[in-house]
């Protein structure tokens, strides 16, 4: 998230309005509030079991910001086909891996197990299916040997932080040719 706003200045297309979480402790609303940006929790624990109570909150602060683009970063929820539905076309995600291989969890692991000469991260547009919709950028870091998840995790961050900035800036210009790194 800092990385993207970071970004966010001089020429840029886009400006951040809201960085909404749905962690109240996290550190990002701090961050974005020591920037002068406005922040929002939804605290997605009360809503066990019922996604969609949960999202109509998230709703709240998003229609009132009245964004263009919603990037999603470190946002572990799944959303709903309809909360999607109402953002098509306009809610990116970063994932670390290169999609479409090891959508969902523990993506670094599995690129170790599975013997992986390379890994990486992707941002994508969010559609209903998970770790799914169409590919609007890849950065790729070598798997070295005596890798651990934790070691290549944090090669990949690094990558995610000029991905996702790079890949934002063509997004919010209209335009969606992929961003290639590495």
């Amino acid at each position: 998230m800092v990385a993207l706003v970071d970004s966010m200045t001089g020429d840029h297309p886009a400006r951040p309005c809201l960085v909404l979480s749905n962690d109240p402790n996290a550190g990002g609303l701090v961050r974005a509030a020591e920037r002068g940006i406005a922040t929002a929790a939804v605290d997605h624990r009360p809503f066990r079991g019922d996604r969609p109570a949960f999202e109509a909150e998230l709703m709240k602060p998003l229609l009132a910001a009245e964004p263009d683009i919603i990037c999603l970063a470190g946002f572990m929820r799944v959303l709903t086909a309809g909360f999607v539905a109402h953002w098509q076309g306009r809610m990116l995600n970063i994932h670390p891996s290169l999609l479409p291989k090891y959508k969902g969890l523990h993506t670094h692991a599995r690129a170790l197990e599975a013997g992986d000469s390379e890994h990486g991260c992707t941002v994508h547009e969010v559609t209903p299916a998970l770790d799914d919709g169409p590919i609007l950028g890849q950065a790729r870091v070598p798997v070295l040997p005596g890798d651990t998840p934790e070691v290549l995790a944090a090669r990949v961050l690094e990558q995610e932080h000029r991905l996702y900035p790079a890949v934002l800036r063509r997004f919010a210009a209209d335009d969606r040719t992929p961003v290639f790194l590495g």
